[in-house]
């Protein structure tokens, strides 16, 4: 065996993304969990500042999982979370937008409030277990669109056996799913948005373009994204997707088009692995 190219999942997505659209310029992994990875020009990049490319540009892999910020959102619940996971202080990100830690996140806040009051009727000790509550679960109860919310009191008392709620509770339980699920598809929105503006494809010319939006012709831009957080949620989806447009602005936004990929990890590295080997380039770089 002879090994070619060397790519994480995110940079085979970007490579599966833009074979079939030329306009692809990045590429987001958002299920159990969370990374991405963009096309800049070398030029811009200041560690490989002199290093020779003969596209002059490079695949940057963010691992954006890791990304902190003063500026982010954290709850009492993120920081509990974060303290009692298994790699405290690190992947802050990823714990507040990814499919592995939102079903985590509901079940605090559904415990704090077992805990203050007695909505929920006496705290069930199935509350105290980590993880108990997966985000595939937590995503059938935000998107119940029954009467009484039939499958939201089916999964309280299988999984966290909490019996016998009245449905101004479990309409409690599908509001604290919207709201944890809100913020990581708009938290997710925002991380996008922030690629696009590095490359200067949200209509600012670049992060050091110094050209107005007005005096910039907006050009198609895709980006591919892979996950189940994305393809499966429809809620998730929806609201990343409204974010985008807000945070852009609509004759910003609609030049920019989400696309859903397959398999970018394998199929991605296979194509461009057939490429290097076919070319016979050596000079593929990824940081």
């Amino acid at each position: 065996m002879r090994v070619s190219v060397l790519v994480n999942d995110t940079v085979g997505t970007l490579a599966l993304g833009h074979y079939h659209d030329a306009d692809t310029v990045a590429a987001v992994i958002i299920g159990t969990g969370t990374n991405a990875c963009y096309w800049e020009r070398t030029d811009a990049i200041i560690k490989c500042q002199g290093l020779l490319t003969t596209s002059g540009g490079m695949v940057v892999n963010m691992e954006w999982g890791n990304f902190w910020s003063s500026h982010l959102p954290r709850t009492s619940y993120d920081i509990e979370l974060d303290a009692e996971s298994p790699n405290p202080n690190d992947q802050g990100f990823e714990k507040m937008i990814s499919g592995m830690y939102l079903g985590d996140i509901v079940r605090r806040v559904i415990l704090r409030m077992s805990e203050e009051s007695d909505v929920f009727g006496p705290v069930s000790s199935r509350l105290y277990l980590p993880f108990t509550l997966r985000t595939p679960l937590m995503a059938a109860m935000h998107e119940d669109d029954s009467p009484e919310l039939t499958q939201v009191a089916r999964i309280l008392k299988d999984v966290l056996d909490i019996p016998d709620i009245p449905l101004k509770a479990r309409k409690l339980v599908v509001k604290i799913c919207d709201v944890v699920t809100r913020r990581a598809a708009r938290l997710a929105a925002a991380g996008i948005v922030g690629i696009l503006k590095k490359i200067g494809r949200d209509g600012s010319g670049g992060i050091t373009g110094g050209r107005s939006r007005s005096d910039i012709k907006m050009r198609r831009t895709a980006v591919a994204v892979e996950g189940s957080l994305y393809t499966q949620y429809t809620m998730f989806r929806e609201y990343l997707h409204e974010a985008l447009n807000e945070i852009l602005g609509e004759d910003i936004a609609r030049h920019v088009v989400v696309i859903v990929t397959e398999d970018g990890s394998g199929t991605g590295a296979a194509l461009l692995a057939a490429s290097h080997s076919s070319e016979n380039v050596n000079n593929i770089q990824l940081i």
